[in-house]
């Protein structure tokens, strides 16, 4: 095969599989909120993970940035900033047991999104009153799973339920 300009394609793959390589393995690398050492700057945090989500005001003058790989991840992050803007902590929220830790009838949505960021589907149910918000997670051994968090008219969470994400091509019946 030769492309336009009589050069054969084989030679063109030649000179384009280094550079391309090079971007790939680039992309590969690209910085992720659990690579932030504590103590890094908050400027070095925006430069290498860009804008969060959100930013929530923490207790004694810090800051959580959340980051997340919705709408087809399964993940989130919280990149705690303190006082002084370093890097406190970071932490992966889209947990069982964060969301089996959630206090319900004293959560709002509003803590839930501030917590694990927008949900993955919002939908109503005939046997509740309220929205249920779906956020998908990984558990154990790459099991996926659904958290179904019902928030009811008032914002009130009032309950969570757990699920296991349907595969492709499962046809059990729910």
């Amino acid at each position: 095969m030769t492309l336009p300009g009589g050069r054969p394609a084989l030679a063109l793959l030649r000179a384009l599989w280094l550079p391309l390589a090079a971007a790939l393995l680039l992309a590969a690398c690209a910085a992720y909120p659990t690579q932030m050492a504590p103590g890094t700057p908050r400027a070095t945090v925006a430069a290498q993970l860009g804008t969060p989500y959100s930013v929530t005001a923490l207790p004694g003058g810090g800051e959580s940035w959340l980051y997340t790989t919705y709408p087809m991840g399964f993940y989130a992050y919280h990149v705690d900033l303190d006082a002084a803007g370093r890097v406190a902590r970071t932490e992966q929220v889209l947990t069982f047991e964060r969301f089996a830790a959630i206090p319900v009838g004293r959560w709002t949505g509003a803590d839930v999104r501030a917590t694990f960021g927008p949900p993955y589907e919002v939908s109503r149910v005939s046997s509740f009153d309220g929205v249920v918000w779906t956020y998908r997670f990984i558990a154990d051994i790459n099991l996926r799973r659904l958290a179904h968090v019902h928030i009811d008219p008032a914002g009130i969470v009032r309950r969570v339920m757990f699920t296991d994400e349907p595969l492709p091509g499962d046809r059990r019946p729910l």
